[in-house]
């Protein structure tokens, strides 16, 4: 029995299986669909405010569920940040995409000769809680690399900058908000490339600034 004993602990303890980063996907999910939205916002490609229903189908399968479910394999393979942020922004595209789809019944909601005013502050009050919401996200990047940093920065500015909009500030703000979420996009789809070609063997690599 001791030799038996003996020779199983000398066998080499099983692999864990590979898991993949999903860091990838959910920025992939949430570039994608914050351009699209960032587009219609900033007036890029077509009129401002034109077509803001072509971003539901984004918002609920790409931008929302995929995110959520990034956020998931996040926290199974440990990552707090990374499972905190996909889900929730997951669940915002989600949310989001609510707002617009009728069976919901949220901006039949509004009625009266104020109505359009009523929902744009409402709107802009919802974009608050995710400004406060994304500048903490942002300070929890502070020591993880540059990429992260610089698009947690301009998602914080564009949230912003659409509060401002939506509470009274007028189209430029609502613009300059979807000019800073493209910005956004092109950032997030950098952060998910440069984790791409680092996870398996790729001609080059790209350089995200880690904080040392």
């Amino acid at each position: 029995m001791a030799q038996l004993a003996a020779e199983r602990s000398e066998q080499p303890a099983a692999a864990a299986p590979a898991t993949a980063n999903p860091a990838p996907l959910g920025l992939c999910a949430f570039a994608l669909t914050t351009f699209v939205l960032s587009c219609i916002n900033a007036g890029f490609l077509i009129p401002q405010g034109v077509g803001t229903t072509i971003v539901i189908g984004l918002a609920v399968f790409y931008g929302g569920i995929a995110q959520i479910l990034a956020g998931m394999w996040e926290f199974r393979a440990g990552n707090t940040f990374g499972a905190v942020a996909f889900t929730s922004y997951g669940a915002f595209w989600l949310s989001f995409a609510a707002i617009f789809i009728p069976g919901f019944g949220i901006l039949a909601a509004f009625t009266g000769k104020n109505a359009a005013a009523s929902i744009n502050n409402a709107i802009g009050l919802y974009l608050l809680g995710w400004t406060i919401f994304t500048f903490l996200m942002t300070l929890g990047t502070l020591k993880s690399n540059g990429a992260l940093i610089t698009v947690f920065v301009l998602l914080t500015l564009t949230f912003l900058w659409l509060v401002i909009g939506f509470m009274g500030g007028g189209t430029f703000w609502i613009q300059l908000g979807g000019w800073f979420g493209i910005l956004t996009a092109l950032a997030a789809w950098y952060t998910a490339l440069a984790g791409v070609l680092a996870s398996g063997k790729n001609a080059f690599t790209l350089p995200v600034w880690p904080i040392r």
